[in-house]
């Protein structure tokens, strides 16, 4: 009953307020351009907003957009009556005051935060005087990553409300040519077709988006507030089975490695599944989904095992058994059996996976080994560096461990540092309705080993990014970047030794495959180069701790202040117009729980949670993470509250946007203000 009562207070409370939020009819966008342009796989995009303010009066003006998750924003800046605002990035220490003093009188302060599985969102507003326009203009960065045979430029289009001017731009220069191009997203859509142009050479591409006014409204993802999807180019180039494609200027190189019509090395594969009590219902039955589906995808000269967990471990056999039909089918069965019940022992059953490829190495082969879980381990070894430690040792960097983290219950951070630090990755399955699709996606990334033990040598290369590389897979790619020595061309010798089957095989320079440019493009060379470096450091710095781990935390720290990327190391401050709110810009972890305000002393809820228009600055938190979300919107007369309003769960939208689960501590402060 005590909750239903709150359930009303609150919802009563927010429809009271949704007059004091800003009317977004009041100004107009009248120009929302987005420009992006690829050149050697590398995206700079810049997204300009012009709006106007049509009121008699000044009004606060919000900008709104969402960007790759794997993106850095590097600029963004402001054009106010004749005036520019840039942002500044700094280290997050020292712009972590300015966030601190906002958020302790009652302001939201402007933060990049995660929304869903491919995007970020960043937000923040201006006040703008009686008939006076602003210009928003923000730019990020990101090196295209080649997933199953292609790349994917993401561009999320959602302006608010339709507008008269409105285009997005692509160019893509790719000296290598292109195998395929081609649109895809909820945007390509039959309603939207012939706003869709797209035309290209042997060596550029262009696709040009222009939506008419209407179209932006009648759209399969469109309404009265204007677009709201996404626009996904998708192309992958003409490769041979050669060095690659490196490009070159006067001091900087990269080098894209993705050799084709190699023969596929066998694998052994095993299969760590937790059966545990939180993964009954949905979680299980689109875990056995997924395996069934994998298990039909195995080689005959495969070899594979299955373990399942709870507190107890559980094989299907003892010792990896080649993958041909009678074992397929004993293997499916035993997969559409899988229960959910019990704790959680990681540890033991991660140690006898290891084991079952230790006493089962092929030569001529590729071992992977692949966890699932949902939760954090509660049985058996239970504190989470042991088992790190324990893994560690029994893998000893002989095969790769991939973590799939079921849902966000998981400490994603730690199986994150768990395969790092034994040459996999660790990737978040989301729980929708297509989480077995998500499964079985991430299991062809690796389904197909076509090289182990890949070293990359550049004579006269030096400040490379990784070189060593445990397998390469086919449909993916090695990028490797550096700077050359004394920038010297002439001596930047590059090569490539790797193991095929059972076979030592090199890769050297060959005219055909490796391209170079004059000093033009130096730049975006260097930032490539400075893009993988920092993204690299901060997987180790993951790894490491003490002396070690500072060390290169600085290193990160500091090319992301020379480049100006917004990372998890640095901030931006968004700088304002005197008299203005300021917003701190972060760019948050995967999984990662989002600063909590803590609540005044008078527990204000409208200048704590509520942010009134008088004083509020529009980016208010939206995260992944079950936490509470201030309202800096107008509310949606089509929302909803769902019943468990003091859980994990979402229970509200208002204009598209989650209303989560209130934290046990914040729940009894919002309690005892009503």
């Amino acid at each position: 009953m005590e909750r239903s009562v709150v359930q009303i207070t609150l919802f009563g409370l927010l429809l009271s307020l949704a007059s004091t939020l800003p009317n977004k009819d009041d100004w107009d966008i009248y120009s929302f351009h987005i420009n992006s342009t690829v050149t050697s796989r590398y995206a700079t995009t810049v997204i300009t907003s012009r709006v106007a303010n049509r009121m008699n009066e000044s009004k606060e003006i919000e900008f709104h957009v969402r960007i790759p998750k794997n993106a850095f924003i590097s600029k963004f800046r402001m054009f106010i009556d004749g005036q520019v605002y840039d942002g500044v990035v700094k280290a997050k220490e020292q712009a972590q005051q300015q966030y601190s003093e906002a958020v302790s009188r009652g302001e939201s302060a402007g933060l990049v935060s995660s929304v869903g599985r491919t995007l970020e969102e960043f937000k923040t507003s201006v006040t703008v005087a009686a008939h006076k326009k602003v210009t928003f203009e923000l730019t990020y960065e990101e090196l295209m990553k080649r997933t199953r045979g292609k790349y994917e430029l993401q561009i999320h289009a959602r302006p608010m409300q339709p507008v008269s001017d409105f285009k997005v731009d692509v160019h893509i220069q790719e000296e290598a040519g292109f195998s395929f191009i081609d649109v895809k997203g909820g945007l390509s859509t039959k309603a939207l077709a012939n706003a869709i142009t797209k035309t290209h050479t042997d060596k550029e591409a262009w696709v040009y988006f222009y939506p008419t006014v209407d179209q932006q409204k009648m759209c399969d993802s469109c309404s009265d507030q204007g677009m709201n999807g996404d626009l996904v180019i998708i192309y992958d180039v003409n490769r041979d089975n050669g060095l690659g494609h490196i490009k070159k200027s006067d001091r900087y190189f990269v080098h894209h490695f993705a050799p084709s019509d190699l023969p596929r090395v066998p694998k052994n594969v095993v299969f760590v599944i937790d059966q545990s009590g939180s993964m009954s219902g949905r979680k299980i039955l689109q875990t056995r989904t997924a395996l069934i589906h994998i298990l039909n995808d195995l080689a005959e000269d495969d070899h594979f095992g299955l373990i399942t967990f709870d507190g107890n471990i559980l094989h299907w056999k003892r010792e990896l058994v080649q993958a041909n039909s009678k074992n397929l089918e004993s293997a499916k069965n035993f997969a559409s059996n899988i229960q959910a019940r019990g704790s959680t022992d990681i540890n033991e059953a991660v140690l006898q996976g290891a084991r079952m490829l230790n006493d089962h190495s092929r030569e001529g082969s590729a071992s992977i080994l692949i966890l699932l879980t949902d939760g954090d381990p509660t049985s058996g070894v239970t504190n989470l560096e042991n088992i790190q430690s324990n893994v560690r040792q029994a893998i000893a960097g002989k095969f790769p461990l991939y973590c799939l983290g079921f849902g966000f219950d998981v400490d994603f951070k730690f199986l994150e540092k768990m395969s790092l630090q034994n040459n996999g990755v660790a990737r978040r399955i989301y729980e929708d309705s297509d989480a077995d699709l998500q499964l079985k996606g991430f299991y062809e990334e690796v389904a197909t080993p076509l090289l182990t033990d890949v070293t990359m040598i550049y004579v006269g290369g030096t400040n490379l990014t990784q070189t060593n590389f445990s397998q390469y897979y086919n449909g993916s790619e090695i990028v490797v970047a550096g700077e050359i020595t004394d920038n010297n061309i002439e001596t930047f010798t590059p090569q490539v030794v790797a193991i095929s089957s059972n076979r030592r095989i090199i890769f050297s320079k060959s005219n055909k495959t490796v391209e170079s440019t004059g000093t033009v493009s130096d730049d975006r060379i260097q930032r490539v180069w400075a893009y993988l470096t920092v993204k690299q450091l901060l997987d180790k710095e993951l790894q490491l701790s003490g002396p070690e781990k500072e060390k290169v935390k600085k290193e990160a720290l500091e090319l992301s202040l020379k480049y100006s990327f917004v990372t998890p190391l640095t901030s931006m401050v968004v700088t304002k117009p005197p008299g203005e709110n300021t917003d701190v810009l972060h760019k948050p972890k995967e999984g990662e729980t989002p600063q909590r305000w803590q609540p005044r002393v008078d527990h204000s809820f409208s200048r704590q949670y509520l942010a009134p228009s008088s004083r509020r600055s529009s980016g208010g938190v939206i995260h992944d993470n079950p936490v509470w979300r201030p309202l800096s919107r107008q509310l949606n007369h089509h929302s909803h509250l769902a019943s468990d309003v003091m859980g994990k769960q979402s229970i509200g939208r208002y204009g598209g946007y989650s209303l989560s689960g209130i934290s046990n501590t914040r729940t009894r402060a919002v309690q005892g203000m009503m």
